[in-house]
């Protein structure tokens, strides 16, 4: 009985811990490659965690308008390997990102790269790159 009481707990965990897992999208669900954008702004926001860290962005619009943009990059462990750190971009910078945008909101993208001020260029390990050699 104590067996079967540890599977069903162990089991119920493994659904728990997943539930983020499955949430994980491919590239081309969310994003548009026909849709390519560069934007400057300053840095609002940084989240630095899984599956994808983020970070957002002040930007002007074609009117002028300041809007918020939010741009995803790949996970923090990926980010590492392509030379950032959690204080790679700080609140405040100004920053260049290059991307895609979002099939469905135009104030989302998927950042390729992120060119800093003191034009230091940081790749982003877009998960367009892992679907365009699919």
């Amino acid at each position: 009985m104590k067996a079967s009481l540890l599977s069903t707990v162990a089991a119920a965990g493994a659904v728990f811990l997943t539930g983020p897992v499955s949430a994980h999208h491919s590239f081309a669900a969310e994003f548009d490659r026909s849709l390519p954008i560069t934007v400057t702004g300053t840095v609002t926001k940084v989240e630095w965690m899984n599956p994808h860290a983020r970070f957002y962005i002040d930007a002007k619009d074609d009117d002028g308008k300041v809007v918020n943009w939010d741009f995803e990059l790949a996970s923090p462990n990926g980010l590492m390997r392509r030379g950032w750190n959690r204080n790679s971009m700080k609140l405040g910078d100004l920053v260049t990102v290059t991307g895609h945008r979002a099939k469905n909101n135009p104030h989302v993208g998927n950042a390729s790269a992120v060119t800093l001020a003191d034009g230091k260029k940081l790749f982003a390990g877009s998960s367009s790159e892992n679907e365009a050699t699919q």
